[in-house]
Protein backbone atom coordinates (compact mmCIF):
# COMPACT_ATOMS: atom_id res chain seq x y z
CA UNK A 1 0.00 0.00 0.00
CA UNK A 2 2.60 2.35 1.09
CA UNK A 3 4.69 1.73 -2.29
CA UNK A 4 1.85 3.70 -4.22
CA UNK A 5 2.11 6.49 -2.55
CA UNK A 6 4.16 9.10 -3.99
CA UNK A 7 6.76 11.90 -2.32
CA UNK A 8 4.19 14.89 -2.75
CA UNK A 9 1.81 12.41 0.21
CA UNK A 10 4.68 13.16 2.82
CA UNK A 11 4.17 15.49 5.07
CA UNK A 12 7.09 18.68 5.82
CA UNK A 13 7.83 21.15 8.16
CA UNK A 14 5.98 24.38 7.20
CA UNK A 15 2.72 22.51 5.74
CA UNK A 16 -0.59 23.07 6.47
CA UNK A 17 -1.94 20.27 7.74
CA UNK A 18 -5.93 19.09 8.93
CA UNK A 19 -6.46 17.12 12.21
CA UNK A 20 -8.76 15.41 12.25
CA UNK A 21 -10.91 12.74 15.64
CA UNK A 22 -14.25 11.39 14.30
CA UNK A 23 -16.12 14.45 13.59
CA UNK A 24 -13.82 16.88 14.61
CA UNK A 25 -11.77 19.14 12.10
CA UNK A 26 -9.00 21.65 13.22
CA UNK A 27 -6.86 23.08 10.29
CA UNK A 28 -3.37 24.49 11.48
CA UNK A 29 0.33 24.75 9.94
CA UNK A 30 2.77 22.19 10.94
CA UNK A 31 5.33 24.26 12.48
CA UNK A 32 8.54 22.27 14.63
CA UNK A 33 8.06 22.92 18.45
CA UNK A 34 4.95 24.64 17.87
CA UNK A 35 2.46 24.20 20.51
CA UNK A 36 -1.44 22.89 18.72
CA UNK A 37 -4.59 22.97 21.55
CA UNK A 38 -6.58 19.94 20.02
CA UNK A 39 -9.66 19.40 21.63
CA UNK A 40 -8.48 20.23 25.10
CA UNK A 41 -5.33 18.68 24.49
CA UNK A 42 -1.51 20.10 23.98
CA UNK A 43 -0.16 18.30 21.51
CA UNK A 44 3.73 18.66 19.25
CA UNK A 45 3.66 17.60 15.44
CA UNK A 46 7.14 17.19 15.09
CA UNK A 47 7.05 13.45 15.01
CA UNK A 48 3.96 14.12 12.12
CA UNK A 49 7.29 15.19 9.51
CA UNK A 50 8.10 12.56 6.76
CA UNK A 51 5.28 10.98 7.58
CA UNK A 52 2.47 10.03 5.04
CA UNK A 53 -0.79 12.07 4.85
CA UNK A 54 -3.88 10.19 6.08
CA UNK A 55 -1.59 8.44 9.62
CA UNK A 56 -3.17 7.68 12.76
CA UNK A 57 -1.17 9.17 15.40
CA UNK A 58 -1.39 8.52 19.61
CA UNK A 59 -0.87 11.02 21.73
CA UNK A 60 1.73 9.89 24.17
CA UNK A 61 3.17 11.69 27.42
CA UNK A 62 3.81 15.54 26.92
CA UNK A 63 1.91 16.16 23.77
CA UNK A 64 3.94 14.06 21.50
CA UNK A 65 2.91 11.92 18.45
CA UNK A 66 3.23 8.34 17.85
CA UNK A 67 2.19 6.54 14.92
CA UNK A 68 -0.93 4.00 16.00
CA UNK A 69 -0.23 0.23 15.20
CA UNK A 70 -2.79 -1.69 14.23
CA UNK A 71 -2.90 -4.90 16.96
CA UNK A 72 -5.19 -7.40 16.67
CA UNK A 73 -8.07 -7.06 18.52
CA UNK A 74 -9.07 -10.18 20.61
CA UNK A 75 -12.75 -11.25 19.99
CA UNK A 76 -13.21 -13.81 22.79
CA UNK A 77 -15.60 -11.29 24.35
CA UNK A 78 -17.45 -10.46 21.46
CA UNK A 79 -18.29 -14.16 20.58
CA UNK A 80 -20.71 -14.06 23.70
CA UNK A 81 -23.82 -12.20 23.19
CA UNK A 82 -27.01 -11.91 24.26
CA UNK A 83 -30.26 -12.44 22.19
CA UNK A 84 -31.74 -8.84 23.48
CA UNK A 85 -30.71 -6.41 26.26
CA UNK A 86 -34.00 -6.90 28.25
CA UNK A 87 -32.73 -7.89 31.64
CA UNK A 88 -29.48 -5.20 31.45
CA UNK A 89 -30.62 -2.74 33.93
CA UNK A 90 -28.76 0.52 34.27
CA UNK A 91 -28.12 1.20 37.83
CA UNK A 92 -24.02 2.37 37.51
CA UNK A 93 -22.78 -1.16 39.60
CA UNK A 94 -22.02 -2.95 36.46
CA UNK A 95 -18.43 -1.51 35.90
CA UNK A 96 -15.78 -3.05 38.55
CA UNK A 97 -13.33 -0.31 37.80
CA UNK A 98 -13.61 2.97 39.65
CA UNK A 99 -12.84 6.30 38.25
CA UNK A 100 -9.71 6.49 40.80
CA UNK A 101 -8.90 2.80 39.35
CA UNK A 102 -8.85 4.35 35.83
CA UNK A 103 -6.79 7.62 36.84
CA UNK A 104 -4.08 5.27 38.51
CA UNK A 105 -3.77 3.42 35.02
CA UNK A 106 -3.05 6.37 33.51
CA UNK A 107 -0.55 7.58 35.36
CA UNK A 108 0.95 4.60 34.99
CA UNK A 109 1.45 5.02 31.19
CA UNK A 110 -1.05 2.71 29.90
CA UNK A 111 -2.38 2.99 26.54
CA UNK A 112 -6.39 3.88 25.42
CA UNK A 113 -6.94 0.70 23.60
CA UNK A 114 -5.56 -1.65 26.68
CA UNK A 115 -7.78 0.90 29.35
CA UNK A 116 -10.77 -0.04 26.82
CA UNK A 117 -10.00 -4.11 27.15
CA UNK A 118 -9.48 -4.03 31.08
CA UNK A 119 -13.34 -2.25 31.01
CA UNK A 120 -14.97 -4.79 29.29
CA UNK A 121 -12.91 -7.85 31.28
CA UNK A 122 -14.53 -5.73 34.32
CA UNK A 123 -17.75 -5.05 32.85
CA UNK A 124 -20.44 -7.81 34.48
CA UNK A 125 -23.26 -6.78 32.22
CA UNK A 126 -21.15 -6.84 28.74
CA UNK A 127 -21.59 -10.39 27.59
CA UNK A 128 -24.87 -10.02 28.32
CA UNK A 129 -25.68 -7.37 25.34
CA UNK A 130 -26.34 -7.90 21.96
CA UNK A 131 -23.38 -7.99 19.30
CA UNK A 132 -24.76 -4.52 18.03
CA UNK A 133 -24.64 -2.89 21.52
CA UNK A 134 -21.35 -4.37 22.42
CA UNK A 135 -19.52 -2.71 19.05
CA UNK A 136 -21.37 0.55 20.39
CA UNK A 137 -20.05 0.01 23.63
CA UNK A 138 -16.62 -0.40 22.47
CA UNK A 139 -16.92 2.39 20.06
CA UNK A 140 -18.25 5.02 22.66
CA UNK A 141 -14.93 4.08 25.40
CA UNK A 142 -12.55 4.56 22.43
CA UNK A 143 -14.00 7.94 21.94
CA UNK A 144 -13.55 8.69 25.81
CA UNK A 145 -10.12 7.15 26.24
CA UNK A 146 -7.80 6.33 22.95
CA UNK A 147 -5.99 9.96 22.86
CA UNK A 148 -5.99 9.44 18.73
CA UNK A 149 -5.12 11.84 16.08
CA UNK A 150 -5.52 11.42 12.15
CA UNK A 151 -3.90 13.91 9.84
CA UNK A 152 -4.95 14.76 6.46
CA UNK A 153 -4.13 16.69 3.38
CA UNK A 154 -6.57 20.04 3.11
CA UNK A 155 -9.02 19.93 0.25
CA UNK A 156 -12.24 21.99 -0.48
CA UNK A 157 -14.46 19.31 0.75
CA UNK A 158 -12.28 18.65 4.22
CA UNK A 159 -12.35 22.80 4.59
CA UNK A 160 -16.03 23.24 4.27
CA UNK A 161 -16.84 20.28 6.36
CA UNK A 162 -14.53 21.83 9.12
CA UNK A 163 -15.64 25.56 8.28
CA UNK A 164 -19.67 23.98 8.44
CA UNK A 165 -18.99 22.34 11.95
CA UNK A 166 -16.80 24.55 13.32
CA UNK A 167 -18.14 28.35 12.01
CA UNK A 168 -20.96 28.28 9.80
CA UNK A 169 -21.28 31.83 10.29
CA UNK A 170 -18.42 32.43 9.17
CA UNK A 171 -18.95 30.84 5.47
CA UNK A 172 -22.27 31.79 5.20
CA UNK A 173 -23.85 28.54 5.70
CA UNK A 174 -22.41 27.15 2.81
CA UNK A 175 -22.48 23.41 3.00
CA UNK A 176 -19.88 21.46 1.10
CA UNK A 177 -22.50 19.90 -1.45
CA UNK A 178 -23.54 23.03 -1.94
CA UNK A 179 -20.06 24.42 -2.83
CA UNK A 180 -19.66 21.05 -5.10
CA UNK A 181 -22.50 22.07 -7.19
CA UNK A 182 -21.39 25.34 -7.56
CA UNK A 183 -17.90 24.56 -8.91
CA UNK A 184 -20.21 22.02 -11.52
CA UNK A 185 -22.79 24.64 -12.48
CA UNK A 186 -19.75 27.06 -13.17
CA UNK A 187 -18.04 24.76 -15.19
CA UNK A 188 -14.71 25.52 -13.49
CA UNK A 189 -11.95 23.91 -15.35
CA UNK A 190 -8.36 24.45 -16.07
CA UNK A 191 -7.41 27.40 -18.24
CA UNK A 192 -10.33 29.27 -17.84
CA UNK A 193 -10.57 32.96 -16.58
CA UNK A 194 -13.19 33.08 -13.61
CA UNK A 195 -14.57 36.25 -11.29
CA UNK A 196 -15.17 35.01 -7.97
CA UNK A 197 -16.82 37.50 -4.91
CA UNK A 198 -17.59 35.99 -2.09
CA UNK A 199 -17.55 36.43 1.72
CA UNK A 200 -16.79 32.91 3.05
CA UNK A 201 -13.40 33.79 4.38
CA UNK A 202 -11.84 32.55 1.10
CA UNK A 203 -13.21 28.97 1.00
CA UNK A 204 -14.85 29.60 -2.29
CA UNK A 205 -12.17 30.70 -3.88
CA UNK A 206 -9.84 28.23 -2.72
CA UNK A 207 -12.32 25.81 -4.22
CA UNK A 208 -12.05 27.05 -7.49
CA UNK A 209 -8.38 27.57 -7.59
CA UNK A 210 -7.74 24.05 -6.72
CA UNK A 211 -10.49 22.66 -8.97
CA UNK A 212 -7.83 24.98 -11.83
CA UNK A 213 -5.44 23.28 -10.82
CA UNK A 214 -2.85 26.56 -11.02
CA UNK A 215 -3.94 27.17 -14.68
CA UNK A 216 -5.96 29.84 -15.91
CA UNK A 217 -7.04 33.30 -14.56
CA UNK A 218 -8.86 33.94 -11.16
CA UNK A 219 -10.15 37.88 -10.24
CA UNK A 220 -11.15 37.95 -6.80
CA UNK A 221 -13.55 41.05 -6.20
CA UNK A 222 -13.29 41.78 -2.45
CA UNK A 223 -15.64 44.75 -0.57
CA UNK A 224 -13.69 46.75 2.14
CA UNK A 225 -9.82 47.69 2.47
CA UNK A 226 -8.55 44.07 1.16
CA UNK A 227 -9.68 40.46 0.66
CA UNK A 228 -10.12 37.60 2.89
CA UNK A 229 -8.30 34.65 2.85
CA UNK A 230 -7.97 33.26 5.86
CA UNK A 231 -9.52 29.32 4.02
CA UNK A 232 -7.49 30.19 1.20
CA UNK A 233 -4.26 29.38 3.11
CA UNK A 234 -5.26 26.53 4.82
CA UNK A 235 -5.11 24.74 1.52
CA UNK A 236 -1.32 25.44 1.59
CA UNK A 237 -1.02 25.82 -2.83
CA UNK A 238 2.06 26.51 -4.11
CA UNK A 239 3.62 29.66 -5.03
CA UNK A 240 2.82 29.32 -9.22
CA UNK A 241 -1.04 28.84 -7.86
CA UNK A 242 -0.41 33.00 -6.34
CA UNK A 243 0.59 34.04 -10.10
CA UNK A 244 -3.04 33.08 -11.33
CA UNK A 245 -5.19 34.93 -8.52
CA UNK A 246 -5.81 38.73 -9.57
CA UNK A 247 -7.63 40.94 -7.06
CA UNK A 248 -10.22 43.87 -7.97
CA UNK A 249 -12.75 46.04 -4.96
CA UNK A 250 -16.01 46.40 -5.86
CA UNK A 251 -15.25 50.41 -5.10
CA UNK A 252 -14.41 50.65 -8.63
CA UNK A 253 -16.34 48.45 -10.42
CA UNK A 254 -18.68 51.15 -11.87
CA UNK A 255 -16.14 53.35 -12.58
CA UNK A 256 -14.02 50.81 -14.41
CA UNK A 257 -17.40 50.14 -16.26
CA UNK A 258 -18.15 53.81 -16.82
CA UNK A 259 -14.36 54.34 -18.20
CA UNK A 260 -13.39 56.34 -15.42
CA UNK A 261 -11.41 54.23 -13.36
CA UNK A 262 -7.95 55.63 -12.25
CA UNK A 263 -5.59 53.65 -9.96
CA UNK A 264 -4.87 54.80 -6.46
CA UNK A 265 -1.91 56.88 -6.06
CA UNK A 266 0.63 56.03 -2.96
CA UNK A 267 0.05 57.60 -0.07
CA UNK A 268 3.93 58.17 0.92
CA UNK A 269 5.80 60.15 -1.72
CA UNK A 270 8.91 60.66 -1.75
CA UNK A 271 8.53 63.72 0.34
CA UNK A 272 7.71 62.09 3.01
CA UNK A 273 11.35 60.68 3.97
CA UNK A 274 12.31 64.56 4.57
CA UNK A 275 11.10 64.79 8.16
CA UNK A 276 13.76 61.89 8.61
CA UNK A 277 16.43 63.32 7.08
CA UNK A 278 15.67 66.62 8.54
CA UNK A 279 15.67 64.70 12.27
CA UNK A 280 18.36 62.91 11.41
CA UNK A 281 20.31 65.99 10.13
CA UNK A 282 19.05 67.79 13.30
CA UNK A 283 20.66 65.13 15.42
CA UNK A 284 23.66 65.15 13.98
CA UNK A 285 24.02 68.84 15.15
CA UNK A 286 23.03 68.14 18.41
CA UNK A 287 25.54 65.86 18.58
CA UNK A 288 28.51 68.07 17.18
CA UNK A 289 27.11 70.65 19.61
CA UNK A 290 27.69 68.53 22.43
CA UNK A 291 30.93 67.01 21.40
CA UNK A 292 32.02 70.55 21.62
CA UNK A 293 30.34 71.74 24.89
CA UNK A 294 32.16 68.47 25.75
CA UNK A 295 35.89 69.83 24.67
CA UNK A 296 34.62 72.95 25.49
CA UNK A 297 34.13 71.71 29.69
CA UNK A 298 37.22 69.81 29.71
CA UNK A 299 39.49 72.68 29.90
CA UNK A 300 41.69 72.91 32.70
CA UNK A 301 40.35 75.75 34.12
CA UNK A 302 36.91 73.62 35.16
CA UNK A 303 37.36 71.59 38.25
CA UNK A 304 37.44 68.03 38.17
CA UNK A 305 33.29 67.47 39.69
CA UNK A 306 32.17 69.72 36.61
CA UNK A 307 34.14 68.08 34.27
CA UNK A 308 32.58 64.56 35.57
CA UNK A 309 28.93 66.14 35.63
CA UNK A 310 29.76 67.19 31.73
CA UNK A 311 30.77 64.01 31.15
CA UNK A 312 27.84 61.96 32.26
CA UNK A 313 25.32 64.81 30.73
CA UNK A 314 27.26 63.79 27.47
CA UNK A 315 27.01 60.25 28.02
CA UNK A 316 23.14 60.40 28.41
CA UNK A 317 22.59 62.61 25.29
CA UNK A 318 24.60 60.35 23.71
CA UNK A 319 22.51 57.45 24.28
CA UNK A 320 19.34 59.38 23.59
CA UNK A 321 20.70 59.95 20.60
CA UNK A 322 21.52 56.55 19.41
CA UNK A 323 17.91 55.52 20.29
CA UNK A 324 16.40 58.70 18.64
CA UNK A 325 18.25 57.47 15.60
CA UNK A 326 17.27 53.80 15.69
CA UNK A 327 13.71 55.30 16.16
CA UNK A 328 14.32 57.07 12.91
CA UNK A 329 15.91 54.36 11.10
CA UNK A 330 13.05 51.67 11.96
CA UNK A 331 10.36 54.20 11.21
CA UNK A 332 11.77 54.72 7.55
CA UNK A 333 11.74 51.28 6.82
CA UNK A 334 8.66 50.86 8.10
CA UNK A 335 7.38 53.83 5.65
CA UNK A 336 9.37 52.11 2.70
CA UNK A 337 7.69 48.67 3.37
CA UNK A 338 4.81 50.25 3.63
CA UNK A 339 5.14 52.11 0.63
CA UNK A 340 6.36 49.23 -1.70
CA UNK A 341 3.07 47.20 -0.40
CA UNK A 342 0.91 49.72 -1.96
CA UNK A 343 2.96 50.13 -5.00
CA UNK A 344 2.49 46.01 -5.10
CA UNK A 345 -1.17 46.22 -4.61
CA UNK A 346 -1.91 49.41 -7.57
CA UNK A 347 0.31 47.25 -9.85
CA UNK A 348 -2.17 43.64 -9.11
CA UNK A 349 -4.83 46.01 -9.03
CA UNK A 350 -4.72 47.54 -12.45
CA UNK A 351 -3.70 44.05 -13.89
CA UNK A 352 -6.68 42.96 -12.93
CA UNK A 353 -8.71 46.08 -14.55
CA UNK A 354 -6.72 44.96 -17.43
CA UNK A 355 -8.09 41.59 -17.65
CA UNK A 356 -11.92 43.02 -16.28
CA UNK A 357 -11.79 45.37 -19.48
CA UNK A 358 -11.50 42.74 -21.98
CA UNK A 359 -15.12 41.30 -21.03
CA UNK A 360 -14.62 37.75 -21.66
CA UNK A 361 -14.46 36.05 -18.61
CA UNK A 362 -15.53 32.33 -18.76
CA UNK A 363 -17.84 32.03 -15.27
CA UNK A 364 -18.90 33.97 -12.56
CA UNK A 365 -19.31 33.06 -9.11
CA UNK A 366 -21.14 34.83 -5.99
CA UNK A 367 -21.22 33.34 -2.60
CA UNK A 368 -22.06 36.93 -0.66
CA UNK A 369 -23.73 37.97 2.64
CA UNK A 370 -24.46 40.74 0.69
CA UNK A 371 -27.77 41.38 -1.72
CA UNK A 372 -26.00 39.86 -4.67
CA UNK A 373 -28.47 41.56 -6.78
CA UNK A 374 -26.74 44.77 -7.72
CA UNK A 375 -23.36 42.80 -7.79
CA UNK A 376 -25.16 40.15 -10.27
CA UNK A 377 -25.84 42.69 -12.67
CA UNK A 378 -22.75 44.92 -12.48
CA UNK A 379 -20.64 41.78 -12.62
CA UNK A 380 -22.31 40.21 -15.67
CA UNK A 381 -20.94 42.75 -17.89
CA UNK A 382 -17.05 41.71 -17.49
CA UNK A 383 -18.67 38.13 -18.38
CA UNK A 384 -18.61 37.04 -21.94
CA UNK A 385 -21.65 35.54 -23.64
CA UNK A 386 -22.46 32.15 -23.26
CA UNK A 387 -21.19 31.19 -19.77
CA UNK A 388 -22.68 29.85 -16.95
CA UNK A 389 -22.62 32.09 -13.85
CA UNK A 390 -23.94 30.68 -10.41
CA UNK A 391 -25.01 32.89 -7.08
CA UNK A 392 -25.34 31.13 -3.87
CA UNK A 393 -27.23 32.59 -0.79
CA UNK A 394 -28.43 31.46 2.37
CA UNK A 395 -31.96 32.68 1.53
CA UNK A 396 -34.44 32.22 -1.68
CA UNK A 397 -35.57 36.04 -1.45
CA UNK A 398 -32.66 37.57 -2.04
CA UNK A 399 -32.16 34.90 -5.41
CA UNK A 400 -36.03 35.49 -6.41
CA UNK A 401 -35.33 39.57 -6.79
CA UNK A 402 -32.20 38.50 -8.96
CA UNK A 403 -34.25 36.09 -11.19
CA UNK A 404 -37.03 39.01 -11.78
CA UNK A 405 -34.45 41.96 -12.20
CA UNK A 406 -32.52 39.44 -15.12
CA UNK A 407 -35.95 38.53 -16.77
CA UNK A 408 -36.93 42.52 -17.01
CA UNK A 409 -33.56 43.41 -17.72
CA UNK A 410 -32.19 40.47 -20.29
CA UNK A 411 -28.80 38.94 -20.97
CA UNK A 412 -29.76 35.52 -19.40
CA UNK A 413 -31.43 32.29 -19.88
CA UNK A 414 -31.98 29.11 -18.53
CA UNK A 415 -32.91 30.65 -15.42
CA UNK A 416 -32.64 27.88 -12.74
CA UNK A 417 -33.38 28.81 -8.90
CA UNK A 418 -32.67 25.72 -6.66
CA UNK A 419 -32.64 24.14 -3.13
CA UNK A 420 -29.72 21.99 -2.11
CA UNK A 421 -30.74 18.87 0.12
CA UNK A 422 -28.28 16.18 2.06
CA UNK A 423 -29.02 13.51 3.94
CA UNK A 424 -26.34 11.26 5.85
CA UNK A 425 -26.92 7.70 5.95
CA UNK A 426 -25.31 4.89 7.93
CA UNK A 427 -24.45 1.71 5.97
CA UNK A 428 -23.75 -0.97 8.28
CA UNK A 429 -24.75 -4.93 8.22
CA UNK A 430 -28.28 -5.03 9.07
CA UNK A 431 -29.02 -2.09 9.86
CA UNK A 432 -28.47 0.42 7.19
CA UNK A 433 -30.97 3.46 7.61
CA UNK A 434 -30.66 7.50 7.08
CA UNK A 435 -29.59 9.06 10.21
CA UNK A 436 -31.31 10.77 12.64
CA UNK A 437 -29.90 14.38 13.09
CA UNK A 438 -29.18 16.04 9.12
CA UNK A 439 -28.72 19.41 8.15
CA UNK A 440 -32.32 21.33 7.98
CA UNK A 441 -30.94 23.01 4.67
CA UNK A 442 -27.79 24.17 3.00
CA UNK A 443 -28.81 27.26 1.05
CA UNK A 444 -29.92 28.07 -2.66
CA UNK A 445 -28.66 28.44 -6.01
CA UNK A 446 -29.55 30.76 -8.89
CA UNK A 447 -27.66 29.15 -12.17
CA UNK A 448 -27.93 30.21 -15.74
CA UNK A 449 -26.21 31.31 -18.96
CA UNK A 450 -25.20 34.79 -20.21
CA UNK A 451 -26.15 35.83 -23.98
CA UNK A 452 -25.75 38.45 -25.87
CA UNK A 453 -28.34 41.83 -24.11
CA UNK A 454 -28.59 43.64 -27.82
CA UNK A 455 -29.46 41.06 -29.90
CA UNK A 456 -32.33 40.29 -27.17
CA UNK A 457 -33.47 43.62 -27.40
CA UNK A 458 -33.74 43.41 -31.04
CA UNK A 459 -35.87 40.16 -30.90
CA UNK A 460 -38.66 41.67 -28.47
CA UNK A 461 -39.04 44.87 -30.68
CA UNK A 462 -39.55 42.31 -33.97
CA UNK A 463 -41.88 40.92 -31.48
CA UNK A 464 -43.89 44.01 -30.31
CA UNK A 465 -44.09 44.83 -34.53
CA UNK A 466 -45.47 42.05 -34.99
CA UNK A 467 -47.87 41.75 -32.27
CA UNK A 468 -48.60 45.38 -33.49
CA UNK A 469 -49.06 44.77 -37.22
CA UNK A 470 -52.68 43.27 -38.19
CA UNK A 471 -53.02 41.81 -41.16
CA UNK A 472 -54.46 43.30 -44.70
CA UNK A 473 -57.83 41.10 -44.55
CA UNK A 474 -58.20 42.31 -40.74
CA UNK A 475 -57.86 45.39 -41.64
CA UNK A 476 -60.32 45.85 -44.79
CA UNK A 477 -62.95 44.03 -42.37
CA UNK A 478 -62.57 46.96 -39.82
CA UNK A 479 -62.77 49.65 -42.27
CA UNK A 480 -65.68 47.85 -43.78
CA UNK A 481 -67.54 47.62 -40.31
CA UNK A 482 -66.67 51.24 -39.37
CA UNK A 483 -67.83 52.39 -42.93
Amino acid sequence: MESSKSAGDLIREGDFVVLKREDVFKAVQLLWRKKIIFEKQWIYLDNAIQQFYGTTFEITAGGNLQPKRKLEETNTETKEAGADNRNIVDDGKSQKLTRDDIEALKEKGIKGQEIVQQLIENSTTFRDKTEFAQEKYIRKKKKKYEAVVTILKPCARILAKMYYGREPGKICQLRYDTLAQMLTLGNIHAGSKVIVMETCAGLVLGAVMERMGGYGVVIQMYPGGGPVRAATDCFGFPKSFSDTLHEFPLSKVNSLLSGKYSPEISSIGPNDKLPLEETSNGCLGGQQVAEKEFSSEMVPESNESEAQEAMQLSTGELENQDNQDQRNAKEKKDNEEKKRRQDEKRKKEMQAAVLLRKKNADGLIIASRFHPAPLLLSLLEFVAPSRPFVIYCQYKEPLLDCYTKLREVGGAVSLRLSETWLRNYQVLPDRSHPKLLMSGGGGYLLSGITVTRENVKLDSRCLDVQKTEEPAPKKQKMEELQS
